[in-house]
């Protein structure tokens, strides 16, 4: 089949195949070039100091704990926003609104994907965070529970947008079948298109997950930014400061090959392993479900 190609297929089919083959490429480049300048940190910092509590870097104290515990609690707050409500959004969309809401519901929540993080960051100083400092009686309201708040509201039109995709791809077949069956539509809904629909929507949370942990503007602007261990639910009250914010507030600031410059890439690269992380998880087990898909259906 090549032989038979002209000169314009034979160009466009490899340009087609260099894109597929370019993104392991740019992620094996931006993971060689974290490694480069971010490895130096181990020769130049002891692991113990590494492992401190204590995240003030003009007195040589590089300990990445606060940090990470940080990201992980907001992380793991706008995940539990995010996801039932992004996946109830998506059923709702896909499964009980009428066509013209499903028209007009799909391109907002679209819309509100695409807008700019630091509007939303202002949405949090300006409106979120005085609301919640008085409804909470809190001493400021730029806490983890902020980021978490408005980090969620970031990730759901991420997970409705793949989710609803996942859930309107299930056959038609799968729930006439049930209704004729006398099952009823939230029967339905619940045993058959959500379980049918799994891959899709495991694959919409992991993006979602994904979103948030990436997320630096709007953090950066409403979690207060103090490098505080988060080791209580109590914490999720107070002010933290996430990888992601450090990085984007620090960098511009410090010298070029530093200690400090070598430690912020040290952050880059624990942060894309938890992504890295989070990834593999979610893949085995759409995997997983899918192998086990494939057995029952054969």
């Amino acid at each position: 089949m090549e032989k038979s190609l002209n000169w314009r297929e034979f160009i466009i089919t490899r340009a087609i195949k260099a894109s597929g083959y370019s993104a392991i490429v740019f992620v094996l480049l931006i993971f060689f070039f974290l490694l480069r300048e971010g490895l130096p940190t181990l020769g130049e910092v002891e692991a113990g100091s590494l492992l401190n509590v204590r995240w003030y870097p003009i007195e040589d104290y590089f300990g990445i704990l606060p940090l990470i515990t940080g990201s992980l609690i907001v992380t793991l707050g706008a995940a539990l926003i995010a996801v039932p409500f992004g996946i109830g959004t998506a059923v709702y969309i896909s499964e009980i609104a009428p066509r013209w809401m499903r028209e007009i519901l799909k391109p907002l929540v679209e819309l509100l994907g695409g807008l700019p993080s630091v509007v939303l960051g202002f949405l949090g100083i300006l409106v979120v965070s005085p609301y919640l400092r008085v409804l909470l009686d809190l001493p400021t309201g730029l806490t983890a529970f902020t980021g978490s708040l408005l980090l969620g509201g970031i990730a759901v039109p991420t997970v409705v947008s793949v989710a609803e995709d996942a859930l309107d791809a299930v056959p038609r077949a799968y729930r006439e079948g049930a209704w004729a069956l006398g099952a009823t539509k939230w029967q339905t809904i619940w045993r058959v298109t959500l379980p049918a629909a799994k891959s899709g929507v495991l694959t919409a949370v992991m993006l979602g997950v994904g979103r948030a942990i990436g997320e630096t503007m709007t953090v950066m602007m409403v979690t207060g930014n103090a490098p505080v261990l988060a080791t209580k639910l109590g914490s999720l009250f107070s002010p933290v400061r996430t990888m992601t914010a450090t990085i984007a507030a620090e960098m511009g600031e410090v010298a070029n090959g530093s200690t400090h410059y070598h430690v912020l890439f040290f952050i880059g690269i624990v942060l894309f392993l938890i992504s890295l992380i989070v990834n593999v998880i979610a893949s085995s087990v759409v995997f997983r479900a899918k192998k086990r898909a494939e057995r029952i259906l054969s």
